[in-house]
């Protein structure tokens, strides 16, 4: 079938995601389907080649405007010629619509906020035109789906639209099989990107470190010693700034790594994954780094929704709020020392990466398209 895919950027290093829309269409082109491609960017390093239709929107505008006018041109660039619209993105084009983030509606109607805030946010224009175009994405119509990336997500829906919505399907993201790291790999990737090949490195991979959980990172760190390190890919200005003003016996021990779409170096390189995120839908970095074999520490739900997909103390460790550095550093030195602890949360995630398989989430998206498909051809007229 000839699928349009609907995205404001097109690459794995763009964020989860973006990397999630990637191996997603990469599944469905390996299946035989044509996709096309409608994003504002589409990464040139991306190893996934497909035909594409850029939507250009002047940056003089404001955000909000910006976002209504890209709705607006993806609803008229994919209106003819395809099967299916899939979108990740706010507006009215989909026929399948993923919601990858809290919705608009849940934060500004449902979320507890200070009366003054919420009573400013009913004078904003760039508030009201957000809920407008999720509005006109979530409504109801023939031949029409939602789709959540995690029951978190699900739930935010049903809490902000109630009936309106209907009960979200769904279809939380996928990982692709990695081969196993043996130790002197993983010391040969540490030389080969310029790391100690010493000690115990830990990983952290977003596009936002500071909302990912860098600061707790950070401040566990000064409690462990000094052959504990930390790796941060994807460091923006912004957390560079941050480490910078860290104490220099923590400074010496983080290396940051600019944003980049080729992160399974570093996830061989690493020994432990550490993600106390503070707002995570569903969170795919801690479900890679499980694909090559890193034992994960992260944040409970709400803030991190992959939370809900394991079991706690057996498939991974679950901190109990995700600002909390004295539980982060304590678990982080059970991890190092505790060999059979760090054997069964390896054991325990090959469940988790068998319900995550991208194959699987591409049976489901196709199976949902062909209910779409069915139902469209039942209305009257066709």
């Amino acid at each position: 079938m000839a699928i349009a895919f609907v995205v404001d950027r097109f690459g794995s290093r763009f964020g989860g995601a973006e990397a999630y829309g990637v191996a997603l269409m990469r599944e469905l082109v390996a299946a035989g389907h044509h996709v096309t491609v409608f994003a504002r960017e589409y990464d040139p390093a991306c190893d996934l080649r497909l035909a594409f239709h850029p939507i250009r929107i002047s940056r003089r505008w404001p955000g909000w405007i910006r976002s209504w006018l890209f709705a607006r041109q993806a609803a008229r660039m994919t209106r003819q010629g395809f099967d299916i619209v899939h979108s990740h993105m706010n507006g009215w084009c989909g026929d399948v619509e993923v919601v990858h983030v809290t919705p608009v509606r849940y934060r500004w109607r449902v979320q507890a906020m200070s009366p003054m805030k919420r009573g400013l946010s009913y004078t904003s224009l760039r508030v009201w035109a957000y809920l407008g175009l999720e509005a006109r994405r979530v409504a109801p119509r023939p031949a029409h789906r939602v789709v959540a990336v995690s029951h978190l997500i699900a739930h935010q829906l049903g809490q902000a639209y109630g009936g309106r919505v209907g009960q979200a399907p769904v279809i939380a993201p996928g990982v692709a099989a990695a081969p196993p790291v043996s130790a002197e790999q993983r010391r040969q990737s540490r030389r080969a990107l310029g790391l100690p090949d010493h000690g115990v490195l830990c990983l952290l991979v977003a596009r936002n470190p500071l909302r990912k959980g860098l600061p707790t990172v950070l401040q566990a760190l000064q409690q462990l010693p000094d052959d504990v390190l930390l790796m941060v890919v994807g460091a923006n200005a912004a957390s560079r700034d941050y480490v910078a003003q860290a104490p220099e016996a923590v400074r010496q021990r983080v290396h940051l790594v600019a944003e980049t779409s080729q992160v399974a170096p570093y996830y061989q390189a690493a020994d432990i994954y550490v993600h106390p995120t503070l707002n995570d839908s569903f969170g795919m970095a801690p479900l890679e780094a499980m694909s090559f074999g890193l034992p994960v520490i992260l944040s409970p739900a709400p803030w991190c929704g992959f939370a809900q997909y394991v079991k706690a103390g057996e498939e991974a460790l679950v901190l109990s709020h995700p600002e909390k550095a004295d539980e982060l550093a304590q678990m982080l030195r059970t991890l190092i020392s505790d060999a059979a602890l760090r054997e069964r949360l390896v054991v325990g995630m090959q469940g988790v990466l068998a319900r995550h398989a991208w194959p699987e989430v591409s049976r489901q998206y196709l199976a949902l398209y062909a209910d779409v498909l069915q139902e469209r051809q039942s209305l009257p007229g066709r």
